[in-house]
């Protein structure tokens, strides 16, 4: 399994992506594949400011269903619109087209806090059963 350099990461297996003032979040391909069949995925709204580490929203498989932590602090700024019609997207393409939302940043130094790829990839050999 390949970990992109150019992302950061949480030890609860999120990703974030700086995009234009906005830090795009999504789930790794290592939960997406814990996950398998991704049936479901609540989003959180435009506007609603979240911290560093909160549950922001839930994504179900046919497995079990698991909260979603903010990796930042800041603002919501947009969803994916296009996981409430197609939730599969995150098991097809979860580093693309099927991160979940995006948040304005309002401590963008946290963004420093996350793990590096080489960081998260020492996590997951730590955490292999």
């Amino acid at each position: 399994m390949t970990i992109p350099e150019h992302l950061r990461y949480t030890k609860t297996h999120e990703w974030a992506r700086q995009d234009e003032g906005e830090i795009v979040v999504g789930i790794t391909a290592h939960a997406q594949e814990e996950l398998r069949d991704v049936v479901y995925v609540e989003l959180p709204a435009a506007g609603k400011t979240v911290k560093q580490g909160d549950p922001i929203a839930v994504v179900e498989s046919v497995k079990a269903a698991f909260d979603i932590y903010a990796p930042i602090s800041g603002t919501v700024a947009r969803n994916n619109a296009a996981l409430q019609k197609t939730p599969q997207l995150v098991n097809q393409d979860c580093y693309g087209n099927g991160w979940f939302f995006a948040i304005r940043p309002s401590q963008p130094e946290e963004l420093n806090a996350l793990l590096t790829a080489d960081g998260y990839a020492a996590l997951l050999k730590t955490t292999a059963h």
